[in-house]
């Protein structure tokens, strides 16, 4: 499978060389900040490689937000945080026009999407009004004002967080919302060793409970990440790693248990993650286990149990789990 990576793999393995030495810095850097959560690291990094977009999962406390601003400080875009409330409007994220009194002219106040990333914090606290001021910013990469198109400049990633215990006040995702988002990362407590080490780093000389990334630097560039997507997007898939990644999210629409699986953003998302994980791992082919990898957070939230399942509490990470264990994975 090397062989056929492209017209040129000499090029392809320099590629592999640099960017896995650039993943690997920007993962360090990152892990000062972010203790005992290695995987959702990986899985952040895997977003940003696969120019994509993440809705992040934790109970308060985890470390949802700082996980984004390490991200941001450790590639040096710029970061743009909105809170998102019930009252909040679309323009107040997107941007509208406002008329100069001085200029007595119409002039385009450009909203906080217009960055490299965007933490939506709190994403359901806003009605869907509000959230589908994203979709077409995360799909195209464009916001239109006024019948006008303005291009975001690259990289750009909305990581958006949730809170997923607190009902009151707050508004459930559209799917045509959650379809958008390359992975649904869950961040789970850590364990008792990581703890003590958060606590004496918070507490350490410091007042307050502040977000602290003083710690992490810059290791990347902008231009540097959109280089790394181009890279990962020029690794080989087999034929057959498209067959089994097809197979999977098919096998979400005929399940029982399931009511809604899986649609063709899913294969899609699949394999560009897959790619991703790849390329972390200094590979220059995608493996099946590459693609069992990304699956639960690419299709946790592109699936809908139905009552049964609900009612009984049957996690949808196990229906996931289910499901990769029953399709037959390509021997290459």
């Amino acid at each position: 499978m090397k062989d056929n990576i492209n017209n040129n793999p000499s090029n392809i393995d320099i590629d592999l060389h640099t960017a896995n030495e650039l993943i690997k810095k920007l993962e360090s850097s990152i892990s000062l900040a972010i203790v005992g959560q290695d995987n959702v690291i990986r899985q952040i990094l895997v977003t940003l490689i696969a120019a994509g977009h993440a809705l992040i999962e934790g109970v308060p406390g985890t470390g949802k937000t700082l996980l984004v601003r390490s991200l941001a400080s450790a590639v040096g875009g710029k970061f743009n945080r909105v809170q998102f409330t019930p009252d909040l409007m679309p323009s107040d994220v997107t941007g509208h026009v406002m008329y100069d009194m001085k200029t007595t002219e119409f002039k385009v106040r450009r909203g906080p999407v217009f960055c490299n990333f965007l933490l939506a914090d709190e994403i359901n606290r806003a009605p869907a009004k509000t959230q589908s001021s994203l979709l077409e910013v995360m799909q195209e990469q464009q916001v239109t004002i006024e019948g006008n198109s303005y291009q975001l400049q690259e990289p750009f990633l909305v990581l958006a967080t949730q809170n997923p215990i607190e009902q009151e006040g707050t508004y459930p995702l559209p799917e045509a919302q959650l379809d958008r988002f390359l992975l649904k990362i869950k961040i789970d407590y850590p364990n008792h060793e990581d703890e003590v080490s958060i606590v004496k780093q918070v507490t350490s000389q410091s007042v307050g409970d502040k977000l602290d990334v003083s710690a992490v630097t810059q290791q990347l560039t902008p231009e540097q990440v959109v280089d790394l997507q181009k890279t990962a997007a020029k690794l080989h898939i087999d034929e057959q790693i498209i067959q089994y990644s097809v197979r999977i999210v098919t096998a979400t629409r005929n399940r029982n248990g399931i009511d809604i699986g899986s649609g063709p953003r899913g294969s899609i998302a699949l394999l560009r993650a897959a790619r991703a994980n790849a390329l972390i791992s200094g590979n220059a082919f995608v493996t099946p286990d590459d693609v069992k990898s990304v699956a639960p957070n690419v299709l946790r939230h592109r699936i809908t149990l139905n009552a049964d399942l609900e009612i009984e509490g049957y996690p949808v990470d196990k229906v996931i789990d289910d499901i990769l264990k029953e399709v037959e994975a390509p021997r290459i």
